[in-house]
């Protein structure tokens, strides 16, 4: 008797957030994504940033609705409120829907409401931080945490310089902490790269050519005062690279001091732990080492594609998906 194997499961999204979809689409499903001539917002196909393996699927965008999917998967307001009116079909509307969370509120820390407000929609947080401060309104919630995956290219920390990554900075400002980075560098030797940083940075660096690039630096520093959790911050502590940053949001649960890296409110404190790493780079080394060790426990790539595969398989069976209380 001939058994009958499994179909993969069907996703359909948006190309939104590069680093992400490429730790997404480590899992065991196919991800197609819709492309059109102008490549613009969500619309840039599989672009050439990222070593996307062939369950990445490039759609245009006109095509999208004479395709057959089993998920939907929003993720930004755009996608929620306009795209999927302009690419879905009224019948892959219906479909299970995702919303993918993976930032804190824009506005008050606690008082915002989050776009979605639909019983029928799942929100998946990428922390347990954005869930929190987000006013869920009637929307089911899960968290499903980041995953990395192991960089090659080892830490050597050769260079006394500490490292920021962080995309657009100047333009995101004290969210983002743009004037904690401008005071501490006139002071400690920091250097500044992503994309539009204009003069202020040294320009963007790949995503492949990443690693390499910043495990010559002592350590990286994350000076954000609100966010959910940088994926830069991950892929540094899975790196061996230690992490300094403020004591807010999720990275409390990350970091704990003096052991895997140091986090605190105080920017003097800081100051003085970054200029004890440049001073001691043994220290630096084995608080990047502690530092790796945790995020081979709480990132480790496996744990997060298994977490997604369970998710969709249950909403394609139409299974219920435990889900924590609205607040």
């Amino acid at each position: 008797m001939e058994i009958m194997r499994q179909q993969r499961i069907k996703v359909f999204t948006w190309h939104v957030h590069g680093s992400y979809l490429y730790y997404l689409s480590q899992g065991n499903f196919d991800i197609y994504i819709p492309v059109n001539t102008d490549k613009d917002e969500g619309y840039y196909g599989r672009g050439h940033t990222f070593p996307f393996g062939p369950n990445v699927i490039e759609i245009p965008a006109e095509e999208v609705r004479e395709q057959d999917f089993d998920v939907i998967i929003f993720q930004s307001g755009k996608n929620y409120t306009t795209d999927q009116y302009e690419v879905l079909s009224a019948d892959q509307r219906l479909l299970p829907r995702i919303y993918l969370e993976h930032n804190t509120p824009a506005g008050s820390a606690v008082n915002t409401r989050h776009i979605v407000d639909d019983p029928g929609v799942l929100l998946v947080h990428v922390t347990h931080y954005n869930e929190l401060m987000w006013n869920n309104n009637r929307t089911p919630t899960v968290v499903i945490g980041h995953g990395v995956t192991q960089p090659e290219e080892p830490y050597t920390g050769e260079l006394a310089r500490g490292l920021v990554i962080i995309n657009h900075l100047p333009q995101r400002g004290r969210t983002l902490g743009w004037d904690i980075f401008r005071q501490l560098r006139t002071q400690l030797p920091l250097d500044l790269i992503g994309m539009g940083n204009g003069e202020d940075g040294k320009g963007e660096v790949l995503h492949p050519e990443l690693p390499a690039f910043r495990g010559r630096y002592r350590f990286v520093f994350h000076p954000v005062r609100h966010t959910s959790l940088a994926l830069s911050v991950c892929e540094a502590m899975m790196q061996g690279i230690p992490v300094v940053g403020l004591a807010t949001t999720e990275l409390v649960t990350v970091v704990q001091n003096g052991y895997n890296g140091y986090i605190h409110t105080n920017i003097r404190y800081l100051a003085d732990c970054m200029q004890r790493l440049l001073n001691d780079p043994h220290h630096a080394a084995e608080l990047g080492a502690a530092g790796r060790a945790t995020a081979r426990e709480r990132f480790c790539i496996k744990r997060f594609t298994n977490e997604w595969e369970h998710l969709l398989s249950s909403l394609v069976q139409q299974k219920p998906v435990a889900t924590a209380i609205s607040i």
